[in-house]
């Protein structure tokens, strides 16, 4: 299986990328991890990011290209999508290179847009909206990616309660400064996709000064992307439009298991998966009970661990590891003549993932 082994070597160059990064946002920096009500959800798991490992830490620096609503490869959706529950707190965690040495001072916002159809409606375009910003703290003399970096890279949302159901994308947004004087801001975004469980069923009515488009939501001449942080005269003014305030809804607009509330249908993580990395899962091979049925448990297994390859995303392919362990596993009973399997059906896989912070940071919006 040479074929395995070459994949894995390239990927474990891809995995050294992240893993060689710290967790905080002080320079290079990418989204790479979402966390609902303090449980990882996985590396990349639900998350939109930039899938060149060379290049995933870097920033977008045109303001007009479609990469500013989702970052590079944004466009594009991935599997799966994560539910949570509106009130509940989102944490998005950041990772950069670690011999990076220029400042770091940078504002950080949120953004939503809700979506009807998560595997097809374009990120770039209207109806994003500003749900929190922060710049520079005159009281603390802390900038927002300060508070970030104290936090080990964690930034905790508490989704609004007054969000309707549904499919949203929520875009954690920061801007670097140590270049905006030469006229050179740098963003650096992520999207991550997000099934919203609401009571909420009607609309969202937002002030049209307030839905924005992106590209579009910032320009280049103003204060906040032209800031001399060398030469500072605060306030700092956080670029964009002004936060938008989710109101509760009106009791009339509440439903909470009749037919108005949406349900999930896409991007759901199967309940019997016995492995993920980022957002391909694994699942069981077909039951042997002879030596051809074996082999084609093989054959499927190692199907599996082919896709898992060609999808993982710079923070790794632990999962694609483990489940390539099962495919050598069944190999070994075929040759064996061990006809009667798959073993330990149905069993989770064990994944070697970077473990979670131990200290989960309470949301910036409550």
């Amino acid at each position: 299986m040479l074929l395995h082994h070459q994949m894995r070597k390239q990927l474990s160059v891809c995995f050294a990328v992240i893993v060689g990064l710290t967790a905080a946002a002080g320079a290079h920096t990418v989204m790479t991890t979402l966390f609902i009500d303090n449980v990882k959800q996985g590396e990349a798991t639900c998350v939109r990011m930039p899938m060149n490992p060379s290049s995933c830490t870097s920033p977008v620096e045109s303001i007009t290209s479609d990469d500013m609503a989702c970052g590079v490869d944004g466009q594009t959706p991935v599997a799966l999508t994560c539910p949570a529950q509106a009130g509940g707190k989102l944490t998005f965690q950041f990772r950069e290179w670690a011999n990076a040495m220029f400042p770091g001072a940078r504002p950080c916002a949120m953004y939503a847009k809700q979506v009807h159809d998560i595997t097809n409606d374009e990120a770039a375009g209207p109806g994003w909206i500003k749900l929190w910003d922060e710049g520079y703290d005159t009281i603390t003399k802390k900038w927002c990616t300060e508070r970030l970096i104290d936090n080990n890279g964690l930034l905790s949302f508490e989704i609004p309660r007054g969000l309707p159901s549904g499919y949203w994308l929520f875009r954690p947004e920061l801007l670097s400064l140590h270049e905006a004087n030469k006229g050179d801001p740098q963003f650096y975004i992520g999207c991550a996709q997000i099934f919203v469980k609401s009571s909420n069923t009607a609309p969202l009515q937002v002030p049209r000064d307030q839905s924005v488009s992106i590209p579009g939501h910032v320009s280049a001449n103003e204060v906040g992307l032209t800031f001399n942080i060398y030469a500072p005269s605060f306030p700092y003014p956080p670029p964009g439009p002004k936060a938008f305030a989710v109101p509760l809804p009106k009791n009339g607009d509440i439903d909470t298991t009749g037919p108005s509330v949406p349900k999930q249908t896409q991007g759901v993580i199967p309940a019997n998966y016995i492995v993920k990395n980022a957002n391909w899962v694994g699942m069981e091979v077909p039951d042997w009970t002879d030596e051809g049925s074996c082999w084609a448990a093989s054959a499927n297994c190692w199907d599996q661990v082919r896709t898992c390859y060609d999808e993982a995303p710079p923070t790794g392919d632990a999962g694609c590891v483990a489940m390539e362990k099962k495919c050598y596993e069944i190999e070994d009973a075929c040759n064996l003549g061990d006809f009667q399997g798959p073993p330990n059906k149905g069993k989770v896989l064990t994944v070697n993932e970077v473990k979670p912070p131990a200290n989960i940071p309470p949301a910036v919006n409550v």
